[in-house]
């Protein structure tokens, strides 16, 4: 029988909520045996996660034990129309939330079917959170051509070069207590494949955020448009503006990502919000400009709304340290370290920017 499955599964426990972001799909039962080999494991090649593409509708009954395991909680969730969910659990005083158990009501009517027990993620303070770009920051990737593109698609990652450079930054933080936290415009059936990746270099993290491609070629549900397909701007801002509302401003940020597309002013224009303490409307009247956003109506609006919300918590917060690292490669340094922005706000912070060659 066809089963739902988790494909993605974040859990973010603050002090007043515990934000789920999490996203489903069906699978078929008994395809997995106990005894393979496990010498015939190998790494997940993208190609075979292209059934990630259907799209299919679930609802989520959510159970809250406390630390005693005694139900705190029941509540019902439905997904939108790709088997995505993005909610929050109220964390009430005296009968806190510390475990949370899935079951899946909707596909097989009658039955609750376990899908798994998880323990939310707890960020203790200070906040320490890392961002980091996949593909040109850990993974040397390339999808410029058809070809390239096909064998990206039907090899594992690892069939590209790995940077050095960038995982033994990466590595270092999470060793300073760094929550990390991997933002990437790959498409969504790629996470199996970058998190075998991760885990082969010993870089652990379920949180793994990509680009639905579902979305894009959607005419009624999502916010991504096909101009995003080569425009990250708003797909990766608004992707780290999500972490930070789900994660509360972070007492130290760093944010990791590559010269050779848009990540310097996506990450400049977090920072003129966080640090610059820019008004949102007239930042993002400046940056929606930009050709690396090129926003439509419809993301203007959600996402202006998003960015006052951020400002609002980031008001409330005492300012923290914000770092930025651009990996690049030598003949591109002593450009990228002479650049002049278009636009004022990113000239003012570029301060913050450490480029690095890898």
């Amino acid at each position: 029988m066809r089963r739902p499955k988790l494909v993605h599964f974040t859990g973010i426990e603050t002090d007043e909520y515990i934000h789920i972001r999490a996203s489903m799909t069906y699978s078929s039962h008994g395809k997995f045996e106990l005894n393979q080999n496990i010498k015939d494991f190998v790494p997940t090649k993208p190609i075979q996660s292209l059934g990630l593409l259907s799209s299919n509708e679930f609802r989520l009954k959510i159970v809250g034990l406390t630390q005693e395991d005694q139900e705190s909680t029941i509540r019902y969730f439905d997904s939108d129309v790709f088997g995505n969910f993005n909610f929050k659990i109220p964390q009430t005083e005296g009968h806190k939330v510390a475990k949370i158990k899935l079951f899946e009501t909707r596909s097989h009517p009658g039955l609750e079917l376990l899908i798994g027990s998880f323990i939310p993620t707890k960020i203790y303070r200070p906040k320490k959170i890392l961002v980091t770009d996949f593909d040109k920051t850990l993974v040397d990737t390339r999808y410029s051509t058809m070809k390239e593109v096909i064998l990206s698609l039907r090899n594992p990652i690892h069939y590209f070069p790995a940077v050095d450079s960038s995982i033994d930054l990466v590595k270092k933080l999470v060793q300073d207590e760094y929550r990390p936290f991997v933002v990437s415009a790959s498409p969504h059936f790629y996470e199996n494949a970058i998190r075998d990746w991760l885990y082969k270099h010993q870089i652990f993290t379920g949180n793994i955020f990509l680009k639905d491609y579902r979305s894009i070629f959607s005419f009624f549900e999502g916010d991504l448009y096909t101009k995003d397909l080569k425009s990250q701007g708003f797909y990766k801002l608004n992707t780290i503006v999500n972490i930070l509302l789900m994660t509360g401003i972070p007492d130290d940020l760093v944010l990791i990502g590559d010269g050779f597309e848009s990540d310097t002013i996506i990450y400049l224009t977090l920072a003129a919000l966080l640090l610059g303490r820019y008004d949102p409307w007239t930042l993002w009247n400046h940056v929606k400009r930009e050709e690396s956003f090129r926003l439509t109506n419809h993301q203007h609006v959600r996402f202006l709304s998003k960015l006052y919300q951020l400002k609002n918590m980031s008001d409330a917060h005492p300012r923290g340290k914000l770092k930025i690292y651009i990996r690049c490669k030598q003949h591109m340094l002593e450009n990228l370290e002479n650049r002049v922005f278009n636009l004022d706000f990113a000239n003012n912070l570029k301060h913050l920017v450490q480029y690095y060659v890898g």
